[in-house]
């Protein structure tokens, strides 16, 4: 199963995004839409990937009471968006009512993915929430309640996509972000791996932003990481 890239779009006007689409390869056809584009330009942000032909992963991590979030799912099919994130800390009725809504859409509704722990947090940053279990258990946990919940997939960081490999088998798809190729800056990621450790590790997409946007040469570095993760077998 090949695994595919999404780059991450974190602009603040829609005017940004063609030259960004335009600087790399284009055999990259995902792109992701989050709070910063969309709080700004709102689905006015969708329209130059569409002109382009290209994918939307709209990652707005919704979390709210069951109605609100079905709502917004309808909405998101409304406009074709591809892939739509919620949060499994919305819960089990919450997940249920997502994927429910999504079912109801038809061949318009977005691929439901479930936004388990932030690669941001790790385990002290849990402590201080008051979640005691340990990060991988509590994140393995929210994860398989997603799924059995009947969302499609999962955001996870790549140290934990081989433990849901195992857990939840091979059909429901890994988005992982926290991708830095090697020797990379971690910017505000504290979980991370490089993209053929992902890969092997079973991930479906590689979310990547900063390593090839602010790359001197954006093309040459998104080409790297695809050619990168073409050369490398999933594990599972």
């Amino acid at each position: 199963m090949k695994t595919d890239l999404i780059i991450a779009i974190d602009v603040a006007a829609p005017e940004e995004i063609l030259p960004i689409i335009n600087s790399l390869p284009d055999n990259v056809s995902f792109y992701k839409v989050g709070l910063e584009l969309f709080i700004s330009a709102g689905p006015a942000a969708f329209i130059p990937f569409k002109e382009q032909n290209k994918k939307i992963f709209l990652d707005l991590k919704l979390h709210d009471i069951p109605r609100t979030v079905a709502r917004a799912v309808k909405t998101a099919a409304q406009h074709k968006v591809d892939i739509l994130t919620v949060h499994a800390g919305g819960g089990s009725d919450m997940l249920k009512a997502a994927a429910e809504a999504a079912r109801e859409c038809g061949a318009d509704a977005p691929t439901l993915v479930a936004v388990t722990t932030l690669t941001s947090l790790n385990n002290n940053d849990l402590k201080e929430m008051g979640i005691t279990r340990e990060l991988s258990e509590h994140t393995l946990a929210l994860g398989k309640m997603a799924i059995d919940a009947g969302i499609d997939g999962l955001v996870c960081s790549p140290h934990e996509a081989a433990a849901f490999r195992e857990l939840i088998g091979n059909e429901p798809i890994l988005i992982t972000p926290g991708i830095r190729p090697a020797g990379g800056d971690a910017g505000d990621q504290k979980r991370i791996a490089t993209p053929s450790m992902a890969v092997e590790a079973g991930s479906s997409f590689l979310v990547v932003g900063r390593p090839i946007l602010e790359a001197n040469n954006p093309h040459k570095a998104a080409a790297a990481i695809i050619n990168e993760m073409n050369n490398t077998q999933r594990s599972i």
